[in-house]
């Protein structure tokens, strides 16, 4: 069984109730017969009913199973306003504003899920990343002790030695441009939970990523990757974790060895801290293309609720899968 068909069955033992707010997005209508069909997830859609109906019988999308909720027709609709009214009011929200935020179905999808009307949200197939980010950020927050939220790849390349049987979570590689030290040791503790609940590695070992190892090199970029895996091992003494290290010593039994002798985890890391977005999105690109790696994301880490976003150029089955993804974690 593949790691997608585990994640999809995981979710089927215990489906959750997830907000699709795209509702008129042709392959998220779409979607929801593999959501349903394979008792994913309790599908929720935003928008006006008569459009998403009107749209999913032109598109021949099968909506059984799935509940349509106009936001501003919402029983809680009201109760929604307000909430996000005190909630924001110290920045300058005022009632009209919050009633404004509501009838969008990025700012509703993100208000239901803080106010467990659903478990998860997926949203992103016509919208960016910023956008669904930003009402995530605002009304759900980030997880206690996590300061940034940031975007893992779970990669899993065939015939490898290295990490978990092949498997690695790659961080971060999609949110956080140029991430201080604080946040590069967040997004090692929320990798190491991706790790743990979504790929059910049962021992997760991180290496924060360098082109130093132990001090071979000096640079203010190094001294970052110092400083994070001292956070980190301060501040979340649960993981193993170390640095700063290059990629061959943080991977390569022999390697590790020879440049961090002594190291708990050098030589065997299966989750990777990269030290800045460039080096992360580069790199989970060149192990998808160079050594026909399956990449699954980007997952977003850190929020106190799951919200998982999709690429633009998403399919149908990315948003059953991500759906899954979302239903596992929540």
């Amino acid at each position: 069984m593949t790691l997608l068909e585990e994640i999809r069955a995981k979710a089927a033992q215990n489906p959750k109730r997830i907000v699709l707010p795209e509702g008129t997005e042709e392959r998220t209508l779409k979607a929801i017969k593999g959501i349903v069909d394979n008792k994913i997830a309790y599908p929720i859609l935003l928008g006006n009913e008569a459009a998403i109906k009107d749209l999913a019988g032109k598109v021949g999308a099968d909506l059984t199973g799935a509940e349509i909720v106009d936001p501003g027709k919402a029983p809680y609709f009201d109760d929604f306003v307000q909430a996000f009214y005190e909630m924001r009011k110290s920045k300058g929200v005022d009632l009209d504003k919050a009633k404004a935020s509501m009838l969008d179905p990025l700012f509703f999808a993100s208000m239901m899920v803080k106010m467990e009307k659903a478990d998860g949200e997926v949203a992103g197939a016509e919208n960016t990343t910023g956008n669904v980010l930003r009402p995530a950020l605002q009304i759900i927050k980030t997880a206690p002790g996590i300061p940034a939220v940031s975007g893992s790849f779970v990669m899993i390349v065939p015939n490898c030695e290295f990490g978990d049987a092949g498997t690695f979570v790659f961080a971060d590689c999609a949110v956080s441009i140029y991430p201080k030290p604080e946040e590069l040791a967040a997004f090692a503790a929320a990798s190491h939970e991706t790790a743990q609940v979504l790929c059910g590695m049962k021992d997760p070992k991180v290496g924060m990523l360098s082109f130093s190892t132990k001090g071979s090199a000096s640079d203010p970029s190094v001294d970052k990757m110092v400083e994070a895996t001292k956070i980190a091992k301060e501040k979340y003494p649960h993981l193993k974790v170390d640095g700063e290290m290059q990629f061959d010593a943080a991977i390569v039994p022999s390697v590790g060895a020879s440049k961090a002798p002594g190291s708990l985890v050098a030589g065997s890391c299966n989750v990777l801290i990269f030290p800045d977005i460039n080096a992360g999105n580069i790199g989970y690109k060149l192990v998808q293309r160079l050594a026909k790696a399956e990449a699954i994301g980007p997952i977003l880490q850190g929020l106190a609720k799951p919200v998982n976003d999709l690429s633009r150029g998403c399919s149908v089955e990315d948003i059953v899968n991500v759906t899954a993804n979302v239903v596992v974690r929540a």
